[in-house]
């Protein structure tokens, strides 16, 4: 057991290729220096450039991995990845708020995989809205931001709407107009961070490590803007790290 090291908790899926999912959120933890729990959600069969199928994990057997570990260490912040359903995701964070309210939950709206495969379609507003309301902040690229809202919206105006639940940092991979600077709607606030280096490539499973960054960050005890920045810098250096899909994680 740590001893001086804060608990984190991933529960996204299983990618057996390391790239995404809680491999890559546990890799991301130990390199931020908080120990890592994980619960699968689903079990993949993919590389990080294939996707062949998908088993979903039931939400019961979900639900009693979250108690039994909630119930033995302090758990300060929880990333939330890949889930089939809002009801899945209802329930993993009414789960969480009923045993410990104060433990931060950030959300990595991952809707479909980079290799296009789709794990969520978002039909129902006002359950999504609820939802939020329990969730410290969501981390949508430019893409799924409009899949979550109103795909007559832009980008911005959707972010902006659902800050007024949580905080959105809206991710700036696909911001033709800035590539590569994120935007953090929070508290009537938009902050951006601007890219240092310029990146050339992708990485499978860039979405995965910033929020799995970030959620290490806020255990630390850092405020969201203060992680969002640091985490900024970290998915930078991860994205340079070589020139293949898969990304190296080391300082």
């Amino acid at each position: 057991m740590s001893n001086n090291r804060p608990f984190t908790l991933t529960i996204a899926g299983f990618d057996p290729s390391g790239g995404a999912g809680v491999l890559a959120d546990i890799k991301t933890f130990e390199q931020h220096l908080v120990y890592g729990l994980a619960i699968i959600t689903g079990n993949t069969i993919q590389t990080d450039s294939n996707f062949v199928r998908m088993e979903w994990v039931s939400i019961a057997f979900v639900t009693e991995s979250i108690e039994t570990l909630f119930n033995k260490y302090e758990i300060k912040a929880v990333k939330i990845g890949i889930i089939p359903s809002l009801e899945y995701l209802e329930t993993i964070v009414a789960t969480i708020k009923n045993i410990a309210p104060s433990t931060k939950i950030i959300w990595d709206t991952v809707l479909k995989s980079s290799t296009e495969f789709n794990f969520l379609t978002v039909e129902n507003q006002t359950k999504l809205h609820t939802i939020l309301k329990q969730i410290d902040l969501i981390t949508p690229n430019y893409y799924e931001i409009l899949r979550l809202g109103d795909s007559n919206q832009s980008a911005e105006n959707n972010a902006k709407s659902f800050s007024k639940f949580c905080a959105v940092l809206l991710k700036g991979g696909h911001n033709m107009s800035a590539l590569g600077t994120d935007s953090l709607f929070i508290a009537d606030q938009i902050i951006t961070f601007s890219p240092i280096t310029k990146i050339s490539g992708s990485k499978h499973g860039s979405g995965c490590v910033l929020a799995a960054s970030i959620t290490a960050n806020i255990a630390l005890g850092f405020d969201i803007v203060t992680a969002c920045k640091i985490s900024k810098i970290y998915i930078e250096k991860f994205l340079t790290s070589n020139t293949t899909l898969l990304g190296y994680h080391h300082d």
